[in-house]
């Protein structure tokens, strides 16, 4: 389905002030002249009534005079309040008929005739243009009123047309620019639904879609929709995400003496543990493991202490003061 989307007229601006007088005064006109003519159809209306047997002839063309404006008003109010009667506003009509009968009936000549015809014809003239006015204004404001469709478009294209204001009327489309937004998609859809299913679109087509285009609420397929991929019966499990491996916590105060122990001290510390080390004990990895040294600085210290051990030289610590003076000559060195 489809959401129209109408093209609202703008709102007429209010009428200025010079304007409004304007319209006042030509009310004003048209309720004298209509008055004129009402006022003039009295004596022809008064001798019909003599001939027609009434005991007080004036009563019959003020009774009618007094009618024509007062079913006028009475329409005008009801038109306000939203309960407008469709006959009412036929009354002033056929009153003014039977006045301007009379009149005509009174002239002795053609021009005579027109003369008398004319005048009591201006009221319900003015009249219908005031209540025209009216109904448009409150229609406007409610909603209810259905606008018109072009006089052209009834002359250039009359079974559309009716087709469309049968619609309008149908399904209460009182916006005219609504309506053609509306006739647009369902020609659209007509011809997508006739692509789809050919010359015989009407039988193929399904009874709902059929409904929904008659009420003018079938949307056009503006995109090309891409058919779903049929569902796999058993989908092939997504590829397990490799678990991330735990990062090695590091001895943080192994790896902090490392840093700062030379060789030297290494050295000193071998020969301080392995003291009371057999020839067979003294292996590469019990020192790595025992004094946390690199493989590589484990050797060495092995191959150290077993020449010394070679040599017959004691295994004995060295003095405090010659470590900080290696470790002095060390740092002298880097900084070089």
């Amino acid at each position: 389905m489809s959401t129209v989307q109408s093209s609202e007229r703008p709102a007429v601006p209010p009428l200025t002030r010079p304007e409004m007088g304007l319209a006042g005064l030509g009310a004003l006109a048209a309720a004298g002249v209509g008055a004129l003519g009402l006022i003039s159809s009295f004596d022809a209306v008064s001798a019909a009534a003599v001939r027609w047997g009434f005991g007080e002839p004036w009563m019959l063309p003020v009774g009618i005079d007094v009618a024509i404006p007062v079913f006028t008003v009475a329409n005008l109010l009801l038109i306000r309040m939203d309960m407008a009667l469709a006959w009412v506003r036929f009354v002033p009509w056929a009153l003014t008929l039977i006045t301007c009968g009379l009149n005509i009936a009174a002239g002795h000549s053609l021009s005579a005739k027109v003369a008398h015809g004319t005048m009591p014809l201006l009221w319900v003239v003015f009249s219908e243009i005031g209540a025209h006015v009216y109904a448009v204004r409150i229609g406007a404001a409610t909603g209810r009123r259905m606008e018109k469709i072009r006089f052209s478009r009834w002359l250039l294209a009359f079974p559309s047309t009716f087709a469309l204001w049968r619609r309008m009327t149908l399904w209460e489309v009182t916006s005219y620019s609504e309506a053609l937004a509306r006739e647009k998609e369902r020609q659209l859809a007509r011809a997508d639904l006739r692509e789809r299913y050919g010359r015989n679109w009407r039988s193929k087509t399904p009874r709902r879609e059929r409904v929904m285009l008659r009420m003018g609420e079938l949307a056009p397929a503006t995109e090309q929709e891409t058919p779903a991929p049929p569902p796999v019966e058993n989908p092939p499990a997504p590829p397990a995400e490799p678990k991330p491996r735990p990062r090695r916590r590091t001895n943080t105060k192994a790896a902090k003496g490392k840093a700062q122990r030379t060789f030297e001290e290494a050295l000193t510390e071998a020969r301080t543990v392995t003291a009371e080390w057999t020839e067979a004990e003294l292996t590469a990895d019990r020192l790595r493991t025992t004094l946390h040294v690199s493989q590589a600085n484990a050797r060495k210290l092995r191959e150290q202490l077993k020449g010394e051990r070679a040599d017959g030289r004691p295994l004995h610590a060295v003095d405090e003061n010659a470590v900080t003076d290696s470790r002095q000559d060390d740092a002298s060195a880097e900084a070089a």
